[in-house]
């Protein structure tokens, strides 16, 4: 994706060092949403792909197996999405089929920390409990976050946090169900969440904080030019976009309603461009829609497997960032 630091996915894009004695880790930004065709400049093996259309545990999942194991676990999974069997995927049901695959990876995903964070097992996470297990260790032991940079890190994200929880605690008694705790680590998902979501975007990026986003912020948040020599194309027409599409208002810089038509864009459905995407690329005999054998005919768009080499670094690459 165009060598900047900016997807759509769920995946989380600061993580801070980890001292001793199990210290977690703050919830950091979401990566931010770029609409538009850049999206399916695909990574090597179609890992996107793979994870929107399985979800990344079952993406790792498939990487590990034959392409004939892949092949008829995909069979099966095409009859799941035919809801009604007749013979042929549309982009509607490949659409209600990623959708749920995003929202199960959501709630496995809360499912998956919540004993983390749930210290006395009352089946809530209090602000305290969460704060004790994120940044217990770092309260204890100041002295040993020497370095400048971890401490500024901890410092901001501990009240960021806090707003963050706040926000997501609908009924303000400082403890998390598990409905807010998930709006808590997924905010992108939920509308009373948005804009904690744009001002955390705006927070991050703005350097200079002035309460904006101009073009170099919003091309450095993507691209630091390290070496000093002339940017790449990528980076140019993104300043085209800036221009053209995130400015609306042709000030020079994005205020926080258009950072929310940036990374919160109403008019546009992931799950739908993926949809959309999976069967002009399967299609063969363009009527629209696939036949189980469109689909296995390019299974190494929608799956992975062990035998394509491109499976197990880029997974274990992912999970990292």
């Amino acid at each position: 994706m165009g060598g900047g630091g900016v997807g759509w996915c769920l995946a989380l894009a600061l993580l801070l060092p980890l001292p001793p004695a199990g210290l977690g880790k703050p919830t950091a930004r979401q990566e931010r949403a770029r609409p538009g065709a850049a999206q399916h400049e695909d990574r090597p093996g179609f890992q996107y792909d793979h994870e929107a259309f399985l979800g990344k545990e079952e993406a790792r999942s498939f990487d590990q197996l034959s392409p004939e194991e892949s092949r008829e676990r995909l069979g099966k999974i095409v009859d799941r999405i035919d809801d009604n069997k007749d013979g042929y995927l549309t982009t509607e049901e490949l659409k209600n089929w990623i959708k749920r695959v995003q929202k199960r990876y959501i709630y496995e995903n809360v499912a998956k920390v919540w004993k983390d964070y749930d210290l006395n097992k009352d089946n809530k996470i209090a602000w305290e409990e969460y704060k004790q297990a994120t940044y217990g260790y770092y309260l204890e032991n100041p002295e040993e976050f020497q370095d400048a940079t971890d401490q500024h890190s901890f410092k901001k994200m501990l009240p960021r946090d806090e707003r963050r929880f706040k926000t997501a605690d609908l009924d303000g008694d400082l403890a998390a169900t598990r409905e807010e705790f998930t709006a808590f680590l997924h905010p992108e998902e939920f509308e009373h969440m948005k804009n904690i979501v744009v001002l955390e975007t705006l927070e991050d990026i703005d350097k200079n904080e002035d309460g904006f986003v101009d073009q170099d912020e919003y091309i450095a948040d993507m691209f630091a030019n390290e070496e000093g020599g002339p940017e790449p194309d990528w980076v140019i027409t993104e300043r085209e976009q800036f221009s053209d599409f995130r400015d609306l208002n042709k000030d020079g810089k994005m205020d926080k309603e258009e950072i929310q038509h940036w990374i919160l864009p109403q008019d546009y459905d992931h799950a739908l461009a993926e949809a959309r995407h999976l069967v002009y690329e399967s299609d063969v005999d363009k009527d629209q829609k696939l036949t189980k054998e469109e689909v296995l005919d390019n299974w190494n768009m929608f799956v992975g497997s062990q035998a394509t080499n491109y499976g197990e670094d880029l997974t274990r690459n992912h999970d990292e960032l």
